[in-house]
């Protein structure tokens, strides 16, 4: 008889995709929406259960890059439809999405795996050298797609014209692809988790749990649960989205809270699975899912909005306000910092999280 763990990790994800079949396309009363909610949490917990099985299953770097490729996908599925189906007033989506994605990663998972690593380790390493290359990477693709159209002369507002968007659109999945060469192929030792003090020396691979590695057949069942687990979180999401919406409209707050709230719930799992590994002195995890999720997030949705441009109407604004400036800005170089130096305590994550918490909070008051 399967345990009650198996039925939980098994029975949730699908019980969440069958809950999103029902619910799809109709209005929630607010019994449905607490329903939706709750199983929306559980999906998030068990896809975490399935991440870190697939995880542990083929290794670092490469469990944590399955988790943000796939949840960047249907994030990207998640923008462009409530684009297409929104009006004019979602122009800014995809633009408060993929900011909100970077605070969350650069400031928020980065800062809640710092402060849970250094309290329960004291002093927390990583990989510096693997780790500022991606943070770089991250700067830089949000500065040429977030921060360039405010400041561009050939299309009115904070837009692209369309040969801009096409070269934001080539870069983006140029230099993600090169990011996914090095983290995978040609400088994959940079990306593995650095070994604790009093191992054997014989490099970051000790790291790895002494669990035996889960079968080819639980791995692939792990996946499977996975990919059902994550879109039916952000399918349950898109469902309570009305919800969210109503929510910020009767609190006076701004439409771009939606945006941040898509991104908080899709990031969920990654922040969570992040968590884990910080808890485990396993902080380079953590800062791959981190980083690896905001460069998915910027190299996968700047080049589909660049194509579903074609079919949406109304203008593309991508460029950000004088505060979201500022804000990325304080994340380039306090981010800047931290990732130098190999090592972090306490200190460097309480200021990633005072720099989330002032983003979150002039969100909701501008």
């Amino acid at each position: 008889m399967p345990s009650v763990s198996v039925l939980r990790t098994t029975g949730t994800p699908l019980l969440a995709l069958l809950l999103l079949v029902l619910v799809w396309n109709r209005e929630l009363g607010p019994v449905l929406v607490t329903i939706v909610a709750f199983v929306l949490i559980g999906a998030v917990l068990v896809a975490v259960h399935h991440a870190e099985v697939v995880a542990h299953r083929v290794g670092e770097p490469f469990g944590s890059l399955i988790l943000a490729v796939a949840v960047t996908i249907i994030e990207v599925g998640l923008i462009l439809s409530i684009t297409a189906s929104g009006g004019p007033q979602t122009a800014t989506l995809a633009r408060d999405t993929v900011f909100a994605a970077v605070m969350i990663t650069c400031n928020g998972i980065v800062g809640l795996s710092l402060l849970v690593g250094s309290v329960r380790h004291h002093v927390v390493e990583f990989q510096a050298a693997g780790s500022g290359g991606a943070f770089a990477a991250v700067i830089t693709l949000a500065t040429l797609c977030l921060v360039f159209p405010a400041f561009t002369t050939s299309s009115p507002g904070p837009t692209f014209a369309t040969p801009q968007l096409v070269f934001a659109a080539v870069v983006s999945v140029v230099l993600y692809g090169v990011y996914v060469f090095v983290q995978t192929v040609r400088h994959r030792d940079y990306f593995l988790p650095v070994a604790p003090e009093g191992s054997d020396g014989n490099g970051a691979e000790n790291c790895e749990e002494h669990l035996e590695p889960p079968s080819d057949r639980t791995a692939w069942t792990s996946l499977g649960l996975l990919l059902v687990s994550l879109v039916a979180v952000v399918g349950l999401a898109k469902a309570e989205s009305p919800a969210i919406e109503d929510g910020v409209t009767a609190a006076g707050a701004p439409l771009a809270v939606v945006g941040v709230a898509i991104a908080l719930l899709v990031l969920l799992p990654e922040t969570l699975a992040a968590i884990n590994a910080a808890a485990r002195d396993r902080l380079q995890t953590s800062f791959n899912l981190a980083y690896g999720s905001a460069l998915a997030s910027i190299g996968l949705t700047i080049p589909a909005i660049a194509v579903a441009s074609i079919w949406i109407d109304g203008p593309l604004l991508l460029g950000l306000s004088g505060v979201e400036l500022v804000l990325l800005a304080v994340t380039a170089v306090v981010g800047s910092l931290t990732v130098g130096l190999g090592s972090a305590m306490v200190l460097g994550g309480v200021v990633h999280l005072v720099i989330f918490a002032a983003f979150l909070f002039v969100a909701v008051i501008p």
